[in-house]
């Protein structure tokens, strides 16, 4: 850090930042109350070269304490070629500051603060990752990177990285729980937004009740200071958020739960009346006379799976909450004792052939205990590739494929019936960009009439009540064999999401009369960023 001996008030300075625009420059400790002017270096396009801070005889401003500015958010270009400051992110632990800290656990919700705080953060863009990039995290390989952005912090001298790559240093989990602290508020300030403005679903009382939880936990992140105080102190500070996260992590756990119990709670309204001119679109009619309307919601019962504007926003929030989950889910498996061939919650060397055979035994268990018996599983291909991925993402999606294979297959041909097989094919190749994984089965198709349904939430052929009662339960688990998502026609759409989420695909082909096709496209070098919904 740039320790300054004048004072910054009384006589021009002149700070050496450096030709590259990623650096930042460090003031801690010292009050701002003069203008800045940057220049462009002669020798280099670089935005920034040096700052000449100056004082400021016509322009006054409360005093402050400047803490770690990164010049590519800072610095913005006006007519004259110089820059000036657009956005200033201050010391909350500063000594030196006045202002008193607002405790925003303590506010309401529904407080213009609180809004507030939101409304700031959800205009702030997301950072996407990748699969690599979550692995070379965990790995260390972005250690150099600590040292240059806490210059300040008593990092600089870290350059290290951990002689196990499958063990995060005390130093890797700063790094990532930093970056958590930075980028999970933006997060949930963009879903809490989101919440606040869909139609219709916003008014349900369990979708209100996911917008609090969102809402609490946005603000617990806030309350953990943004950036350790000191190297020594650093530990400390990552302990007391990684507790914080625990408690969020397993808190979230019922959120798909609880989204679809509000999800469901719409429909039975649309169907019951309560919701009046509603077409398929989710749009108002005001044309209509009301009773038109009432005859339109009486008789027709609005089909919820149609309504294109909130299953848009139903894949823009199940994707973001498997990005949250997935960041969150990485970060404390980093914190735990290391397993072979793992980072975190990735395998670097992840089977499809072992993933398949499980879910496979899981599928079968759940077709045996409701039909008595199941269809046989032939796998073949590939059996012997691996490739970095997150295994439980993957077993989700076949165990929601092979389950919906041997469900129709045990239907179709009856209970007792000598079922035809079920065929898995694993192919891959040294060329190819994706790892695909079909399911075939004969369990009579789908109707090219419901093809779109498939892909909308709470489309499925439980009866009425059974789905009631599945709502009304409440698990805290967001998957298994036991959950209550099984009836809930969440299977398929949320097993998309998975595959999306790092740049795969999940596509359905069916031949009514004969049975369907599914295929899982999966991205072998894990080089694409998330999908963050805006």
């Amino acid at each position: 850090s740039h320790a300054l001996s004048t004072n910054l008030t009384m006589t021009p300075t002149l700070l050496r930042l450096g030709c590259r625009p990623t650096q930042a420059l460090h003031l801690s400790g010292y009050s701002l109350k003069s203008s800045v002017s940057i220049c462009r270096s002669r020798t280099s396009k670089s935005l920034v070269s040096c700052a000449q801070i100056s004082r400021c005889a016509t322009r006054t401003s409360s005093t402050r304490t400047l803490a770690t500015l990164p010049s590519t958010s800072l610095w913005k270009s006006n007519q004259t070629s110089n820059y000036s400051i657009t956005d200033c992110r201050w010391s909350s632990t500063s000594a030196s500051s006045n202002e008193p800290k607002i405790d925003y656990l303590s506010l309401p919700h529904s407080s213009p603060e609180v809004q507030n705080l939101i409304e700031h953060h959800a205009r702030k863009p997301q950072t996407s990752a990748s699969l690599q990039t979550l692995m070379k995290t965990g790995r260390g390989e972005f250690l150099h990177k600590l040292s240059k952005h806490n210059q300040g912090g008593g990092f600089a001298s870290v350059t290290s990285r951990p002689e196990d790559e499958s063990e995060a240093t005390p130093l890797v989990l700063v790094q990532v729980a930093s970056f958590l602290r930075r980028e999970l508020p933006i997060r949930l300030a963009h879903r809490i937004h989101d919440l606040s403005r869909v139609s219709y679903l916003q008014d349900m009382k369990s979708v209100q009740q996911v917008k609090d939880l969102y809402t609490t936990s946005f603000l617990e992140i806030l309350s953990v200071d943004k950036h350790p105080p000191t190297r020594e102190g650093s530990e400390a500070w990552e302990e007391q958020f990684a507790k914080i996260l625990e408690n969020i992590y397993e808190r979230h756990s019922s959120v798909l739960v609880q989204m679809a119990r509000g999800a469901f709670e719409l429909r039975a309204a649309i169907r019951k009346g309560a919701l009046l001119g509603v077409d398929d679109d989710g749009c108002d009619e005001g044309q209509k006379t009301s009773s038109d309307k009432e005859l339109q919601v009486g008789r027709d019962a609005v089909e919820f799976e149609l309504m294109e504007s909130t299953h848009a926003f139903l894949d823009r929030f199940y994707i973001s909450r498997i990005g949250i989950r997935v960041l969150i889910g990485q970060y404390l498996s980093l914190r735990q004792p290391p397993v072979e061939n793992y980072v975190g919650i990735i395998c670097s060397k992840t089977s499809p052939y072992e993933i398949v055979k499980r879910a496979i035994d899981d599928a079968a268990f759940m077709c045996t205990r409701k039909y008595g018996d199941a269809p046989e599983v032939i796998i073949t291909g590939r059996l012997d590739m691996t490739f970095p991925y997150v295994p439980t993402h993957l077993h989700y999606i076949m165990l929601e494929l092979l389950k919906n294979s041997m469900r129709a297959t045990v239907e179709y041909h009856g209970v007792d019936a000598d079922y035809p097989p079920i065929k898995v094919v694993i192919a891959d190749g040294s060329d190819n960009e994706d790892v695909i994984i079909k399911v075939s089965d004969e369990g009579g198709g789908i109707p090219r009439s419901n093809m779109k349904r498939i892909w909308s939430y709470l489309f499925t052929t439980a009866d009425p009540e059974i789905q009631e009662g599945m709502v009304a339960f409440n698990e805290n688990v967001d998957h298994s064999i036991d959950s209550p998502l099984a009836g809930l026609g969440y299977g398929l759409p949320i097993s998309r999401s998975y595959a999306r989420y790092f740049g795969g695909d999940l596509s359905i082909m069916s031949m009514e009369g004969y049975g369907t096709d599914c295929f899982v496209y999966l991205t072998r070098l894990g080089n694409t960023r998330e999908p963050l919904p805006i």
